[in-house]
């Protein structure tokens, strides 16, 4: 497809600053930039490249102000960032959708599926599964028994959701993800063994739900593991059984979650954060990456690092400290050397 400036500044409500008849037909980073294609300025490290790109449409904050010749043509608008997603949100939905059942596919009998569906190759539907109107169901992805997915779901090659659980609308899970595996339950046993404590619970997925690729949420001992409206999930997370996610919290990769904790809404954790069991995390938290909490956090829009996790100006100022201590021994050593001298004189 391809769209002139003038087009393309008027589903933005921005303003052009050059040519509004220059067409674009694909997008590229600014520093990758080449004729045809349009580029995006939010981060203002990246403003030496607005001077050199060769991208011919260029979105940018109205605050930006030039400092040298700029050859692209520019659209200006409030939120840089937000307009370019906005823009591929569009192309994504312009893109023509997949519809009909593959002759490969199983759907038990007592399975319901909606409207304008489709079905690829090797999927299997399982007995009184309900597939929603316009959900995607791409080639070998399972639907365990009694499965629920709301309408305009999209599931990724090889999604496997295990017997009961239930999805909502709009919700995206790509490739290789487990829904509803047995949460990590065992028994310890007078003989040193381990008895396995069954799983009879099932995993809620609320609406507007996107769930990266090899993603494992382990269904609830009983009851439900929850992920509230909104969430979104980076891709190789675990989320243990009876977890609950509140709405629009967001992980980033590698995240682990321990069975039974409660984590708020609003909240954001940086890659290979761990949570321990059974605690909670409080609204708007923010952990940043390969930080643990060993405990509750009961703060809301509380911004901890490191491990146990602290407040973030704390693990800063301990930080510089860190990197003092070899030269920090040294003077220790040389100071008891002297008290050994000051002694023997």
């Amino acid at each position: 497809m391809e769209f002139n400036a003038a087009t393309i500044a008027g589903f933005l409500k921005g303003e052009v600053v050059g040519d509004p008849e220059i067409t674009v037909n694909t997008f590229a980073k600014i520093e990758e930039g080449h004729p045809g294609a349009l580029s995006f300025l939010a981060n203002p490290k990246y403003e030496h490249y607005l001077y050199t790109t060769k991208s011919s449409v260029v979105l940018v904050n109205r605050s930006l102000v030039p400092s040298g010749k700029v050859e692209a043509t520019l659209i200006r608008v409030e939120n840089a960032y937000e307009s370019f997603a906005a823009l591929l949100h569009l192309v994504d939905r312009a893109r023509p959708r997949k519809k009909g059942i593959h002759p490969s596919a199983v759907i038990e009998p007592t399975a319901v599926i909606g409207r304008d569906v489709f079905i690829g190759p090797f999927v299997y539907v399982g007995e009184n599964c309900f597939v929603g109107d316009e959900c995607s169901l791409y080639p070998n992805v399972y639907l365990g028994d009694n499965t629920r997915l709301g309408r305009k779901c999209t599931l990724n090659p090889g999604v496997r959701i295990y017997h009961d659980c239930i999805v909502g609308e709009n919700c995206v899970v790509h490739a290789g993800t487990v829904i509803g595996s047995d949460g990590f339950g065992f028994a310890p046993q007078s003989d040193s063994e381990f008895m396995k404590i069954p799983q009879i619970g099932n995993v809620i997925i609320e609406d507007n739900v996107e769930i990266g690729a090899n993603v494992a949420i382990d269904r609830a001992t009983m009851g439900s593991t929850i992920i509230r409206k909104g969430v979104k999930l980076d891709n190789l997370i675990q989320i243990g059984h009876n977890v609950e996610i509140g709405e629009n919290t967001v992980m980033a990769g590698q995240t682990g979650v321990a069975g039974s904790s409660k984590i708020g809404k609003n909240c954001m954790f940086g890659g290979q954060v761990g949570i321990s069991g059974h605690l909670r995390v409080a609204d708007g938290t923010k952990i940043g990456a390969q930080s643990g909490i060993p405990s509750d956090v009961k703060k809301d829009n509380s911004v901890l690092l490191g491990y146990p996790a602290i407040d973030h100006r704390d693990f800063l100022r301990s930080s510089i400290i860190f990197r003092q201590l070899p030269e920090l021994k040294r003077k220790i050593d040389d100071l008891a050397k002297l008290v050994e001298l000051l002694k023997k004189a």
